[in-house]
């Protein structure tokens, strides 16, 4: 490119040259995405998808957007930039899994205010690295270098996901009965919620990014607040081929009381029994250093159960087992009930 013609823009604060070096770097890392249907490379101006039909009657697109939130403040803080592409990935495939689909395809934007080509090229590993873990193509994305936006350092992440599924097979939760049983499946910790007020009691609690983490050995508190969420794609897909799984709920912001309800019928409710999975140490932590209490908690986080099935009775220690397998732990932690008038459809003994 003439340096002449890109010369007033680059003035205006916008490198043309860098955006298009880090294109260049990029194209390995989504390369190594690809998968069957992938038609185009990156550069062109949509990306193209050949989605493979075979044994489906109906297809049906499912598609689901998200961010990673205030996480980011504490990757600026930290300067630890790989995994909050992972979180990316995660909380738009992990959204589509529960409704049955298969992950086709992810498209990101990253958007700063000065394009730092090292940095945007770590953060786009960690969502590529994220795609390979939900078996999706980074198909195509955006770069958004705006001057004055944000602040040095600083950028903003968006990611959108594409899934299939047949329309006899999906998931909405209509089937599910009393009697019926919730498995849970853990969280790395916090995932990518509820950060507003993790880094208000952070910051209040005195506690350093390099400090030691209290109930965790040898781990630093940057490396517990900044852990990536879990991509369950893989397990659940595995089990929705011969369990009888009616329902399925990731549990993101609004935490067990508001992911839960939104698959369940309206005559039945949710028993959950408190206790009843391993809690890692940072929600205890959370709990004592903000002075809220557990009901709390389960509102706002994921208190170590990042996704949750609903399935028959006689298939529960099956699921367990096979989740098990993929050295992720899940736990039976509750029922489904006939909903009493006057409860919330998600109750919680403790």
């Amino acid at each position: 490119m003439s340096n002449e013609r890109s010369q007033a823009y680059t003035q205006a604060g916008v490198d043309i040259a860098a955006g298009n070096a880090l294109v260049s770097r990029i194209k390995t890392l989504v390369q190594s995405t690809h998968t069957r249907g992938v038609l185009s490379d990156i550069g062109g101006f949509g990306g193209l998808f050949r989605p493979d039909l075979n044994g489906m009657e109906e297809p049906v697109l499912v598609s689901s957007t998200d961010g990673v939130g205030t996480k980011l403040k504490l990757a600026f803080a930290c300067q630890k930039h790989d995994t909050v592409g992972v979180d990316l990935v995660a909380m738009s495939v992990n959204d589509i899994l529960v409704q049955g689909a298969t992950p086709l395809f992810f498209l990101d934007y990253f958007a700063t205010g000065k394009l730092d080509v090292n940095l945007a090229h770590t953060v786009i590993s960690g969502v590529a690295e994220g795609c390979r873990q939900a078996g999706c193509a980074l198909l195509g994305g955006e770069t958004a270098e705006m001057p004055d936006m944000y602040a040095p350092g600083e950028y903003d992440l968006a990611g959108f996901c594409v899934g299939i599924v047949d329309n006899a097979k999906i998931i909405d939760g209509s089937t599910i009965r009393m009697g019926d049983t919730i498995v849970g499946i853990a969280s790395s910790g916090l995932h990518s919620n509820g950060y507003s007020l993790a880094r208000k009691i952070l910051a209040e609690s005195g506690l350093k990014n390099d400090d030691p983490f209290p109930g965790e050995s040898g781990v630093s508190t940057s490396e517990v607040m900044l852990r990536p969420t879990i991509i369950y794609v893989e397990a659940v897909r595995q089990l929705l081929r011969d369990i009888n799984i009616k329902g399925m709920a990731h549990i993101t912001g609004g935490g067990f009381y508001d992911n839960i309800p939104r698959v369940l019928p309206n005559q039945v409710e949710a028993r959950i029994n408190f206790g009843s999975w391993a809690i890692p140490p940072v929600f205890a932590w959370l709990k004592e250093n903000g002075n809220l209490s557990w009901p709390e908690m389960l509102q706002i986080f994921n208190a170590g159960i990042g996704y949750v099935l609903i399935l028959p009775p006689d298939q529960t220690e099956e699921a367990i087992s096979r989740i098990q397998a993929f050295n992720l732990q899940a736990w039976h932690i509750g029922d489904i009930a006939q909903r009493s008038p006057d409860n919330e459809q998600v109750v919680i003994s403790f």
